[in-house]
């Protein structure tokens, strides 16, 4: 945020962050930065050693990407999604738990869908402003982030769908697949509100304020509980 307040000046939206808007001031935004970062790893070591190589991963990740990566047309959004990948690692290795490749596979695709659409609606809400707000924004379409949007999240039902029947994990009765419909609404309502309601710059918004979204969130929650306790 540091690094873009003056490019977040140009956005709607942005421009009201604290730090973009002035609240903040850049250097004590840095100084906690690198404190919040150093804990992190301290953290991550005392969990588990091998915690604090996730740690480091993800924050190399993020520095690359603040300072060069992020004005890398698709490269940008594939790093994000890299990095989600890296968030259910982390937690995965936290609580020394055994994750099937195909949830790792299916959270990177579900990062990929929500970045693009985010690179939609910013491309669509900026128009003519866009490249002034992010570099990149020019060398993107909305007929080709439509057939990303399109590719990524059919792939992203294919692997959740391969992943109820192969993880070791679930049930060997394959009960897990019946929460496949669930998904399947959950991200036809995500392309729904991306192109019939022109949302999705802010998925986390989405997230918090579309109640057919937080119902099928709980569907999915409440039906993976059961399978996995009556299983």
């Amino acid at each position: 945020d540091v690094r873009d307040r003056e490019l977040d000046a140009h956005h709607p939206v942005k421009r009201m962050r604290p730090i973009a808007s002035g609240q903040v001031d850049p250097t004590i935004a840095l100084v906690l930065a690198v404190v919040l970062a150093a804990g992190g790893i301290v953290g991550g070591y005392l969990i588990d050693p091998e915690l604090t190589l996730v740690v480091a991963a993800y924050l190399a990740l993020m520095i690359s990407y603040s300072y060069g990566l992020k004005r890398v047309v698709l490269l940008d959004v594939i790093i994000i999604s890299i990095g989600f990948v890296l968030r259910a690692a982390a937690g995965a290795v936290a609580i020394d738990v055994p994750i099937s490749p195909w949830l790792y596979i299916c959270s990177m695709l579900l990062a990929l869908m929500l970045g693009f659409g985010k690179r939609r609606h910013e491309l669509l809400m900026l128009r003519d402003a866009a490249s002034q707000h992010r570099a990149n924004l020019d060398a993107y379409s909305v007929p080709l982030l439509d057939q990303i949007i399109a590719v990524t999240s059919s792939a992203a039902v294919v692997a959740y769908s391969v992943y109820t029947f192969t993880s070791p994990a679930l049930p060997e009765n394959h009960a897990m697949m019946l929460t496949i419909p669930i998904v399947l609404y959950a991200v036809f309502r995500y392309l729904f509100l991306i192109y019939k309601e022109h949302l999705g710059g802010s998925p986390e918004l989405l997230l918090m304020h579309d109640r057919p979204t937080q119902v099928s969130i709980l569907l999915w929650a409440i039906a993976s509980g059961a399978i996995l306790y009556w299983s």
